[in-house]
């Protein structure tokens, strides 16, 4: 007997709405999204579509108006603070547009510290690091600070941090928003490596369909607001199936 297959993430008619005064802003509007185990899916979409809010909603950041979140099948609409940043710690990686790694302490520290956090022995915690950082060709960086690394270098460090307490699924906002295109191209073409060779789910935004189309399937965003999800060409759109 086959064991069914449970997605990393999934999304049940989400809705996310925002008072501005005495108005209301449908951000999203009764998402569906499932991403499976080793899946990569890039989330399209220009300003104001949506993107950011999915991604802070799937990473239990924040909560939906409406709708429910499942982790590997696990309701976390509901779940208290203490329970949601412990699946944060465990189960998710995150990487922003901007690198965010801490001033004070090298590449190896910086990808060190979410291990320490989590409880990992400072020697386990090293040579994690380093196999990262070597795996992203940054091997001769392992005690520069941050100021002391080119953009797409700081940004590799911060795709190691995000992988070093090794995640289920890792949520990318514009992971190489801030880069020039030839340092982005390279920059992406090591973060979907990474992510293949270690098998987890990824949920990447992104505006640039050239490396929206290196992933396996896209969902995005329409200027409306709604959030639509492609598998085959098929699209769900702000509740609606489309077929493009």
């Amino acid at each position: 007997m086959n064991k069914t297959v449970v997605p990393t993430l999934e999304l049940r008619k989400v809705v996310k709405t925002f008072k501005q005064g005495s108005q209301k802003l449908d951000v999203l509007k009764g998402v569906d999204l499932e991403i499976m185990p080793g899946e990569i899916v890039a989330l399209l979409g220009p300003s104001g579509s949506g993107k950011s809010t999915m991604l802070q909603i799937a990473g239990l950041l924040d909560r939906p108006s409406k709708g429910e979140i499942y982790l590997d099948g696990q309701k976390c609409s509901k779940l208290g603070d203490s329970l949601r940043t412990a699946l944060r710690r465990d189960y998710l990686g995150f990487v922003y547009q901007y690198h965010n790694l801490l001033a004070d302490f090298d590449a190896t520290e910086n990808v060190m510290l979410p291990q320490l956090i989590a409880g990992v022995k400072f020697k386990t915690a090293r040579e994690k690091a380093q196999w990262l950082l070597s795996r992203l060709k940054l091997e001769k960086r392992f005690k520069h600070r941050p100021a002391e690394l080119s953009g797409g270098e700081q940004q590799r460090v911060a795709i190691a941090r995000a992988l070093a307490n090794t995640p289920k699924l890792l949520l990318a906002d514009e992971p190489t928003g801030n880069l020039d295109p030839r340092t982005a191209d390279i920059v992406f073409a090591e973060l979907l490596a990474i992510v293949k060779e270690t098998g987890l789910s990824a949920l990447i935004a992104t505006h640039n369909f050239e490396l929206a189309d290196r992933m396996d399937r896209q969902a995005g965003g329409s200027s409306g607001g709604g959030i639509y999800s492609a598998g085959g060409r098929k699209f769900l759109l702000i509740g609606r199936t489309e077929e493009r």
